[in-house]
């Protein structure tokens, strides 16, 4: 069975830092093409940062130059830290894995939210 665990979420100040983690079980976690996304209410799910299996990394315009993404496929887990938050990071921050050639596998977490405000 496959699960996404995403944890780190919270409440924190703008221009504050959180550090999200993503544990993943049930799959080969290196052949897949980690994510994260969020969602605020009323809006699409979208797309804040990647990390393909070789290291390659991809970013929202909003987020670039303040959140990085890394995995360590020793420990099945992929990371998104997050600097300078602003009030319009608020938002449920969900964990996505992709697999590199065989579209069907393709798995998300519960989501852990994370709140930005003074």
């Amino acid at each position: 069975q496959v699960q996404l665990v995403e944890s780190g979420g919270g409440l924190v100040q703008p221009g504050g830092s959180l550090r999200l983690s993503c544990a993943a079980s049930g799959i080969i976690f290196s052949v897949y093409t980690m994510g994260w996304y969020r969602q605020t209410p009323g809006k699409q799910r979208e797309l804040v940062a990647s990390i393909t299996s070789g290291g390659g990394t991809d970013f929202a315009d909003s987020v670039k130059g303040r959140f990085t993404v890394s995995r360590d496929n020793t420990k099945n887990t992929v990371y998104l830290q997050m600097n300078s938050l602003k009030p319009e990071d608020t938002a449920v921050y969900y964990c996505n894995a992709k697999h590199i050639t065989i579209i069907r596998r393709d798995y998300w977490g519960q989501g852990t939210q994370v709140t930005v405000s003074s």
